[in-house]
């Protein structure tokens, strides 16, 4: 994970997105109901107050004190309790599932597009549009090589589609990212009468 990533606009958190594959994973867990900036800089935020984000000290955190991380201001996100709670289901699996190494999810035996978009729909807190959001992500941006990941992300790993998270890589697609979502929704509401 060399990749530098440009998702939050602050230099430390994207820093720690780019270095740190469970802080990357996190915040693709976070990243709901909130900003897509916020969610993806609330690893570093989990990073400065709790010291680490190493998912065996997350997943050995008392959870009361872990909400209590997530409250302070500014807070991790808007649902401190549940999202904490995501967070350390998540930092469980990790560790029990994958031997500490949140990147084994993508990595481990050389696995497909399909075999990882699979073990992403397996982690607490992924469903199949967060999986497929995150897929494409290690796709365009991370160096995910493995076959057919952009036929498993769907739509997510079309190119140029600013569609998500994974087409990030400046204030400028950001913009169109952003512009992509509101349109969606409006057309969603519409639809709905």
């Amino acid at each position: 994970m060399a990749h530098a990533l440009h998702i939050t606009g602050d230099a430390a958190a994207d820093e720690l997105l780019s270095g740190d594959a469970f802080a990357l994973l996190v915040g693709m867990l976070l990243d709901q109901q909130v900003a897509m900036e916020t969610a993806f800089a609330g690893p570093e935020k989990i990073r400065e107050r709790l010291g680490s984000i190493d998912p065996r000290e997350i997943a050995a955190t008392d959870p009361e004190k872990l909400v209590d991380v997530f409250k302070q201001t500014p807070a991790v996100h808007r649902y401190p309790g549940s999202m904490a709670g995501r967070v350390q289901a998540l930092a469980v699996a990790v560790r029990d599932e994958w031997g500490d190494e949140a990147s084994a999810i993508w990595t481990h035996g050389d696995p497909s597009g399909a075999e990882v978009l699979k073990r992403l729909k397996a982690l607490p807190g992924f469903g199949d549009q967060k999986a497929r959001i995150f897929l494409a992500l290690l796709g365009k941006q991370c160096g995910l090589a493995a076959p057919g990941w952009r036929e498993a992300a769907g739509a997510y790993g079309e190119d140029g589609s600013f569609r998500s998270v994974a087409d990030i890589v400046s204030p400028e697609s950001l913009a169109k990212v952003r512009a992509t979502k509101q349109a969606a929704k409006a057309a969603a509401k519409s639809a709905k009468g």
